[in-house]
């Protein structure tokens, strides 16, 4: 017998990586907020407002004050001027307020004309307000629909919600060390209490979190006219069902962390393992046993 070589029996296995790779064209959602930038130190005016996002705030700031801020609390811009340092080149420090009255100063290793150069002044533990505040002149009171089902609660606790579903931005806020924009919104068409998603804005480094990961302007359904509103309802509930094509399935759970293919005696069978335990077999792109 002679043997033959179909290319199968070496197929790789594929990872996460492979499963998420995109057209590199930007989408409107991927465009959108992308005006949105942090404020250059020139344009800093006195009365500039950080929210405080942890206590240790106090760590980052100059020895000497009265009192430091503390999370939830905001700390007013006063004033920046130049100061002498060991390396030759001046050092800025940034005057700020606490809600108490006292100032207190943050020190940056770098000279003013130098930090006028820079993209973002980062301020440990804080946010900068006037970021939240054009996010918030951009989405209040807008209906999105919802890419993702991690919701949280007003404590940051993790909810379990539904995805692809109509919601109503109903306030934006100051958000966390990470992520500088806390969303509140409510399920357009149920009765629910609000929820919240934390969400970057005014920095590509986390983009990754931005509006285009977590909205889509219209109804995604429209995008797959093919898939029936029986599958579209587990698939907004983050569940799957026998039969379900791969699609559906990445729809509801999201990209797998790995994908194992291999021959079958008439078929193509592929496993698709996720991070948390949940796994998938299809043959020929058709759900055939799973564990949710």
């Amino acid at each position: 017998m002679s043997g033959c070589f179909t290319g199968i029996e070496s197929t790789p296995k594929i990872t996460a990586d492979d499963v998420k790779r995109q057209q590199a064209v930007a989408s409107d959602e991927e465009r959108f907020l992308k005006d949105i930038a942090p404020q250059q130190l020139s344009d800093w005016e006195k009365g500039k407002l950080f929210y405080v996002t942890d206590d240790k705030i106090s760590l980052a700031l100059e020895p000497g004050s009265k009192s430091y801020p503390k999370a939830t609390e905001y700390i007013e811009f006063q004033s920046s001027h130049e100061l002498p340092s060991m390396t030759g080149k001046p050092d800025t420090e940034l005057i700020f307020l606490n809600q108490a009255g006292d100032e207190v100063r943050y020190r940056i290793q770098a000279p003013s004309d130098e930090l006028d150069k820079r993209r973002k002044i980062e301020i440990p533990f804080t946010v900068e307000t006037s970021i939240v505040d054009d996010v918030k002149k951009a989405l209040l009171g807008n209906t999105y629909y919802i890419r993702t089902s991690t919701w949280f609660d007003d404590n940051g606790a993790a909810l379990r919600g539904n995805k692809f579903i109509p919601v109503k931005i109903t306030d934006v806020l100051p958000g966390n060390t990470v992520y500088p924009v806390k969303l509140q919104f409510t399920p357009a068409s149920e009765n629910l209490h609000p929820a919240y998603l934390y969400m970057s804005a005014g920095d590509a480094a986390k983009g990754a979190r931005d509006f285009a990961s977590l909205f889509y302007f219209d109804d995604p359904h429209k995008r797959y006219p093919n898939i029936t509103d029986e599958t579209w309802n587990n698939i907004i509930r983050g569940k799957v069902a026998l039969y379900m094509t791969r699609e559906e399935c990445r729809l509801a759970l999201g990209s797998p962390a790995s994908i194992d293919r291999r021959p079958g005696i008439s078929t193509m069978r592929e496993l698709w393992t996720y991070e948390n335990g949940i796994y998938l077999i299809f043959d020929d792109g058709i759900l055939q046993s799973f564990r949710n």
